[in-house]
């Protein structure tokens, strides 16, 4: 009987409550109309359920090595390059390692630490709404940036409105500790969030790869991942 409802729990994924106001006019919606007109209650029916879908917020399981950067956001790696980060974040005008994780509407759009530290300020700048997976979004769109003092120097995790994603929330309070894979933000509807490292931390992933919040590995610090290997064999 317990294995039963452990398999019931594991299947009812929680859902944001910022996703109730939604949900709750979709459902209205969908059975005023649809009282009128069939086909629409099914429409209406299937929104309804992307809706409750898009606000989910599933646990994850984050490793616990502080030498590792973990994704903050499902969806696709859409680039691995270097740059600077926005200037209104503060933190130098050395390039870095930047790493963005493009999220379509049907990823789940809660944001959460890469690493843990301390949150040393939260800078939001408005800005346009292109399309997201534009390498130009990381400066034109709307943002909201996070600067979190790590046991490897200043990193920044950026959350960049899209085409359209009109919304950005941060959970996160500055001068706060933050936990790797604690939940810092959300997004609707589709965005990206970039993550600008120091040149020291050792890239694993690529593009087009696909990453989950909280518990894919971006980055490490300390040797590189070649020579562990080595080190190990």
């Amino acid at each position: 009987m317990s294995s039963v409802l452990d398999s019931i729990r594991a299947m009812l994924v929680p859902i944001r409550r910022e996703g109730f106001p939604f949900i709750a006019v979709l459902a209205f919606l969908t059975v005023f109309f649809g009282w009128f007109w069939a086909p629409i209650f099914w429409i209406g029916l299937i929104l309804t359920a992307w809706c409750v879908y898009f606000f989910r917020d599933p646990s994850r399981v984050t490793p616990l090595d502080t030498n590792l950067v973990v994704s903050p956001a499902d969806g696709r790696i859409s680039a691995v390059t270097v740059g600077m980060a926005p200037r209104e974040l503060d933190i130098g005008d050395q390039t870095r390692r930047r790493i963005s994780v493009f999220m379509s509407v049907f990823d789940c759009h809660v944001n959460r630490a890469p690493l843990a530290g301390r949150v040393a300020r939260i800078v939001y700048r408005p800005g346009k709404f292109i399309n997201a997976d534009l390498d130009k979004a990381s400066e034109d769109n709307e943002r909201n940036g996070l600067v979190i003092e790590s046991a490897h120097g200043p990193i920044a995790v950026v959350q960049i409105a899209g085409l359209v994603a009109r919304r950005i929330v941060c959970f996160a309070e500055a001068d706060k500790e933050v936990a790797a894979g604690e939940r810092i933000g959300l997004i609707r509807f589709g965005s990206r969030v970039d993550v600008y490292l120091p040149l020291a931390a050792n890239v694993l992933v690529s593009e087009g790869q696909t990453a989950i919040a909280g518990e894919t590995v971006l980055a490490r610090f300390g040797e590189d991942a070649a020579e562990r290997r080595v080190r190990i064999c």
